[in-house]
């Protein structure tokens, strides 16, 4: 099986070096690299440049943000399978031949979904450390997905070309969350496979300038994603409007549980924890309302409210 990666880099120069890296050490051969350069200040096209191998390909456009760029990548993408890794993250070296022996093994899957771990400041030689892995969903997710981003980002995800060109380009109009409204447009057109094993065949950095850390910690952030998942044409044959309506709140306390945890990690404990009780009023379970309690005491950020690392060290 063919495989595109297309990488959208914008700055991040002390990074893109061990994405590229990582993807020559995969095991399976037949990729090509497509890195899209989205008019970085720094030297993050330079280095991309200094990798002599006729797979890899790098694109420069003006800055025009992410979803700009995968779609420049797309436009050169011709392969029966893509994949979107971020230029900040790096994979296994057997994450590509096992996501496409899944996608072998499963003709009806839309995607192959492998595990991920998060990894905080951290390279390649680090990848022992960070957080539990996470298992990779599989199915009909669209209902799940309707309520939240199941996944990372599209580093674990290998997805069929033709599914991708029936669910069309990346939304320009999203600056946040333009990947969740992606997926659920996708999960309209079938199942996803997870693959077997335990071990994640993506490692997520995190980094402290990450644009996700400031915008999830902003309610007004989720407006524009959501409305664009929810107006969804292909939704309204899929859903009643009084299920589409009851799926939207559970997205809306989801979304308040995640500003209410980010403005904890950013150290604005009290006005993170009134997000987190307007979720949990609104979608109740045991384990949020443990981990609202473990919230209120007074050292509060450990576990998923635990303090960002800083400085980014590379």
């Amino acid at each position: 099986m063919r495989i595109d990666i297309i990488t959208p880099a914008y700055d991040v120069a002390p990074y893109v070096g061990d994405a590229i890296r990582s993807v020559l050490a995969q095991t399976h051969r037949y990729w090509t690299m497509t890195i899209v350069d989205d008019g970085s200040t720094d030297e993050t096209a330079a280095i991309a440049a200094t990798f002599d191998d006729s797979r890899i390909r790098l694109l420069r456009q003006r800055n025009a943000g992410v979803s700009a760029a995968r779609n420049l990548g797309l436009v050169a993408s011709n392969a029966e399978a893509v994949l979107f890794l971020d230029a900040d993250d790096w994979l296994s070296p057997d994450a590509l031949a096992t996501l496409a022996e899944t996608l072998r093994t499963a003709p009806n899957a839309i995607a192959a979904v492998g595990p991920y771990r998060r990894v905080p400041n951290a390279t390649p030689k680090g990848m022992s450390g960070g957080s539990r892995v996470c298992r990779a969903a599989s199915g009909d997710l669209l209902k799940s997905l309707l309520v939240r981003n199941l996944f990372a980002n599209g580093g674990h995800l290998l997805i069929r070309r033709h599914k991708v060109e029936t669910a069309g380009t990346f939304n320009l109009g999203l600056t946040y969350g333009e990947d969740w409204e992606y997926w659920t447009r996708l999960a309209c057109f079938g199942s996803f496979a997870a693959t077997p094993g335990r071990g994640p065949l993506l490692f997520v950095r995190e980094r402290q300038n990450g644009a996700y850390r400031g915008m999830a910690a902003r309610p007004e952030s989720f407006v524009p994603c959501m409305d664009a998942i929810f107006n969804a044409p292909a939704l309204r044959s899929r859903f009643s409007a009084a299920d589409l309506a009851r799926l939207r709140r559970r997205a809306e306390a989801e979304n308040d549980w995640i500003v209410g945890r980010e403005l904890i990690r950013h150290g604005k404990a009290t006005e993170g924890r009134h997000y987190l009780r307007r979720s949990v009023a609104a979608a109740p379970s045991l384990k949020r309302l443990a981990l609202l309690t473990a919230a209120s005491l007074p050292m509060t950020r450990v576990g998923p409210f635990r303090s960002y690392p800083m400085p980014d060290t590379v």
